[in-house]
């Protein structure tokens, strides 16, 4: 199948593995790969399986998105909001001295609203209450076991569809390490696919309560899908592990914030409370760890050494 791109300019600079880096669950990601100045992904969007590419032209300070697949006019009718030429970054003015410094020295941030729902809120739910190392193991193990070859170049793999996922056994959910009640999750979001891309089309609140109202999706996934899929640069993901603690940290020196907290001191970020978060991530460290590590329950090895 062919290939279609566009180039676009760009007043403000774009750090392609800053912007899209939450988007590749690791550098094992058979869906998702890095590449010098660029990035390749491959997906489902609501008009098919797409592979693209989005690369970064430092000399003319262009960008240009390339799509293969049927999705790939779909891709590229929203192209400009994929790269993130919709946000702003230059109108964020923060009076905070730290995040005015991160916003200055990081200033490829760009937030971005990739539009394929079904497959972040489904990659997202992997990541529900494991430590990331689990979840990116699930994540590349689906990916191989159930992901069919994307169209184009690069050997990448798409996700498993909403049909896969639908209808996988529950040993196999096992023995890629996700147990009964992410399983049940991932499998509502399938069900729910065609209306969720319906719900995308329809705006930013419907997409939102859409979400919501998917049994086992609650406010940490549906911010995290918000801030990707629909560019949404407000989102706080409430109930994170260690976000609150990082934030707590970075803004006030404390180590040991929690949700309340961290919600307290974003606030005078108004609307661009994800845009902090981000920075404050990517630019300053975590608070010393104080508690053991948090302990790797490898349910694909323990389902097989059951077998």
């Amino acid at each position: 199948m062919g290939t279609a791109s566009r180039t676009f300019g760009s007043a403000d600079p774009i750090d392609v593995a800053l912007t899209f880096g939450p988007l590749a669950r690791g550098g094992r990601d058979a869906s998702s790969r890095f590449e010098a100045d660029g990035w390749m992904h491959a997906m489902h969007s609501p008009a098919g399986p797409v592979t693209m590419r989005v690369s970064l032209c430092r000399a003319d300070a262009t960008i240009t998105v390339q799509a293969w697949g049927a999705g790939r006019e779909w891709v590229l009718d929203r192209a400009p909001h994929i790269v993130g030429l919709h946000d702003r970054p230059h109108d964020f003015r923060p009076a905070n001295a730290l995040v005015a410094t991160l916003h200055r020295r990081l200033r490829g941030l760009r937030v971005v609203r990739l539009g394929t729902v079904p497959d972040l809120a489904a990659a997202t739910a992997v990541e529900q209450r494991v430590t990331t190392i689990e979840a990116r193991r699930s994540w590349h193990a689906l990916v191989r076991r159930r992901g069919q070859p994307a169209p184009g170049p690069g050997a990448l793999l798409l996700p498993p569809s909403p049909e896969v996922f639908a209808r996988l056994p529950d040993w196999e959910w096992r023995r890629v390490g996700i147990e009964g009640r992410r399983a049940a999750t991932m499998r509502a979001i399938a069900a729910d696919a065609s209306g969720l891309d319906r719900a995308a089309a329809m705006g930013d609140t419907t997409l939102e309560n859409r979400l919501l109202g998917i049994r086992g999706v609650g406010p940490w996934t549906a911010a995290h899908v918000m801030h990707m899929a629909a560019g949404d640069a407000d989102a706080v993901p409430v109930g994170d592990w260690h976000l609150p603690r990082h934030v707590g940290f970075a803004l006030a020196g404390e180590p040991r914030a929690d949700d309340a907290r961290m919600l307290e001191l974003l606030e005078p970020f108004r609307p661009h409370r994800a845009r902090v978060w981000r920075l404050l991530v990517a630019g300053t460290r975590p608070p010393p760890r104080r508690a053991p590590r948090a302990r790797i329950h490898d349910l694909m090895r323990a389902e097989a050494a059951r077998r």
